[in-house]
This record gives structure tokens, sequence and C-alpha cells, in this order.
């Protein structure tokens, strides 16, 4: 069953990737790269990375592609403004896309064998494993950026408060 689930997973992260690429609207773009996020997020989730899956749907289709939309709002694009490109940049492309596919073709090919040692935890994306070590061997480095974090907020709200004049 879980491997039915990653095939599934895996395919529509590939389809959702090139539709990607290929779609004319970038807001479309926004969208499946987005979904592509919630596969990868998926394929996490069986690899027993729970946290990574999490952080992963946070940071990525949270935040960054909330900046993407943002600036696409902003840039208005137009295709009578958009600059065509010319034939031998197209070629170019071509050319490199080919040489790119070629090789990763060719490493598949040679079967890339990937084995997991023996002693591997296999329990190392839980998220209770991560706050025992966070908590246990790294509390001093943990605090550390606790304390940059609210450094960091503290000058943000300072540089963005305006002086109000009476």
């Amino acid at each position: 069953m879980a491997q039915y689930l990653f095939l599934t997973l895996a395919a529509l992260s590939i389809l959702s990737a090139l539709g990607m690429v290929f779609s004319r609207n970038p807001v479309h773009s926004v969208l499946l790269l987005i979904f592509t996020f919630f596969c990868i997020a998926g394929q996490y989730v069986l690899l027993n990375a729970q946290f990574l899956a999490v952080v992963h749907i946070i940071v990525y289709a949270g935040a960054i592609m909330v900046l993407f939309l943002f600036v696409l709002m902003l840039l208005n694009l137009n295709k009578d403004t958009e600059p065509q490109k010319s034939t031998i940049w197209r070629i170019t492309a071509g050319i490199a896309s080919g040489m790119l596919l070629v090789t990763l073709v060719g490493a598949l090919r040679g079967g890339l064998q990937v084995a997991v040692p023996e002693n591997a935890n296999v329990e190392v994306g839980l998220v209770e494993n991560l706050g025992q070590v966070l908590f246990t061997d790294f509390v001093v480095p943990f605090e550390i950026a606790g304390i940059l974090f609210l450094a960091a907020m503290v000058g943000a709200v300072l540089v963005g408060k305006r002086d109000i004049k009476a």
C-alpha cells in the first residue's frame, strides 16, 4: 500500500511540476508549485518525517508562495510588453535542456544504488526525537538562536515603528 501511495505521489509531483513549467499563466504556475510542495510533503510523511513535512508546507507553500504571488501581482505582466527571445537563445536553451536530459537518463540507467546503513535510526524524523535532541544535547545553541530571533523581532518593531509627534 505504501509503495502505491509513493508512486501516486511521485507521479502527481512530476505531472504538477511539468504543468508548472509549461503553464503560460504565472498564477497557475504558482498554484501548481504549491501542489507539488504538498505532494513532496506527503512523501516526507511516508518516510516517517512528519516534522519535516509540516515545516516544508509552512515555509515553502506558505511563506515563499505568498512572496511569489505578491511579486507576480506587482510585476503586471502583459504580453504586449514582454520581450521576444531570439531564435539563437531558444536553440541554445533546447540544446542545454537536451544535454541535461541525457545526463539524467544516463545517471538513472547506470543504476543508482542507495543502501540504507544497518545501524540507521528509522525514527530520526519523529518530532519526539528531535525535541529530545534539541533540549538535551543542543540546548545552549537552541537558546542562543531563540535570543537572536527575539532581538531580530524587537529590532524590526523598533525600525518599523513611527515616531508619534504630539
